[in-house]
């Protein structure tokens, strides 16, 4: 059964509320003078292993938090009308694995903050559906997505100074393998109507079936015997 709108709506309660939850904290920073920047991922040190649960919730700029906040709700509306089943389940582990991600791999001596890395890997995440589902809402979400953000690959490359490049390349890559891992949980509307066959008509013919099966000489022995 399709989900409804109102059900729609309830799921995406939790999307707003996340990003209601970045611009508070991003206000108390302002307002207070206290940055929360050493909150975020401290790459492959114990102490910096907390930020994995805190990097996402903290921004640098107003427009860093504008950018971030827009990307991530126009993803989850599409995640969680066109992929109900793994929206929830996608984005925390995205949140997780992106963490995880720069804990490991990226520059050290440095804090990683932003939901960008989220933000990559529900990109991610919805293009690499449609090439390991192949069927057309897949393909055609994936190519709308492309269109939209394919300015954001040059953002997994190291370049500007003061970007976390690693965050958005984990993120891409944990989205990658969500869309392989998630590929068989078919949604509601991807379930194939089945086929119903539609009974054979019952033919009437003029002669018998066998008509053309014997020979004259062997149908009319057979009328000899009958």
């Amino acid at each position: 059964m399709e989900q409804t709108s109102s059900e729609f709506r309830k799921r995406l309660r939790i999307p707003i509320a996340f990003v209601g939850l970045l611009w508070i904290i991003h206000i108390v920073q302002v307002v207070s003078g206290i940055s929360f920047t050493t909150l975020g991922v401290f790459p492959r040190h114990v102490e910096g292993l907390p930020g994995i649960l805190f990097t996402p919730l903290i921004h640098g700029s107003w427009e860093h938090l504008f950018s971030n906040s827009v990307s991530f709700l126009m993803l989850s509306v599409v995640l969680f009308w066109f992929y109900p089943r793994i929206a929830l389940r996608s984005i925390v582990w995205l949140y997780v694995l992106s963490g995880l991600g720069i804990w490991i791999f990226a520059q050290p001596n440095s804090y990683h903050i932003g939901a960008s890395g989220v933000v990559y890997g529900m990109v991610s995440l919805v293009f690499w559906s449609g090439m390991f589902r192949r069927n057309l809402k897949s393909i055609i979400l994936a190519l709308i997505i492309l269109i939209l953000y394919v300015g954001l690959f040059e953002g997994i490359f190291p370049g500007k100074e003061g970007i976390s490049w690693e965050g958005h390349l984990f993120g891409g890559i944990a989205g990658i393998l969500l869309a392989w891992f998630y590929r068989k949980e078919i949604e509601t509307d991807e379930i194939p109507e089945p086929v119903i066959e539609e009974e054979e008509e019952e033919k009437r013919y003029f002669l018998p079936r066998d008509a053309f099966d014997m020979t004259m000489a062997q149908r009319r022995e057979l009328y000899r015997e009958e």
